[in-house]
């Protein structure tokens, strides 16, 4: 199941985001795709150690691939220069969970995985305090 890191430069934030999550959806919607989404939680959440080695092991590049495309988003003046891209991506990743496990019924998994990102986004800059 695991592979490579794939940064997408397409030039756009939205295209980059379009492409991770094409990518994710091809990996996960399978049988195999699912039932390891299933074990890999299952494991993390029983056990602290499996949780910190696959962070280290499997998350830790994900994250950093997806940095680079929001760095690439803040020179390009497409984000905000304080957009926390670690928080995009946990609300990202918490979002493809969440419509694994319980898929939307009005839009396709793609697309509500997009409207979440999209919303972070553009409210991430907001400071309310």
């Amino acid at each position: 199941m695991r592979e490579e890191v794939v940064i997408p430069d397409t030039g756009n934030i939205w295209d980059d985001i379009d492409a991770l999550i094409e990518n994710a959806e091809r990996i996960t919607f399978n049988s195999l795709g699912r039932q390891t989404v299933a074990t890999i939680i299952s494991s993390a959440l029983s056990s602290s150690g499996f949780a910190q080695i696959y962070s280290e092991k499997y998350l830790r590049s994900r994250r950093e691939a997806f940095a680079v495309v929001i760095e690439r988003a803040k020179a390009r003046n497409e984000v905000g220069a304080d957009l926390d891209a670690n928080l995009v991506f946990d609300v990202m990743s918490g979002m493809m969970l969440y419509g694994l496990a319980f898929p939307p019924a009005s839009e396709s998994w793609s697309a509500y995985v997009r409207r979440a990102v999209e919303a972070i986004i553009i409210l991430c800059p907001i400071k309310y305090f």
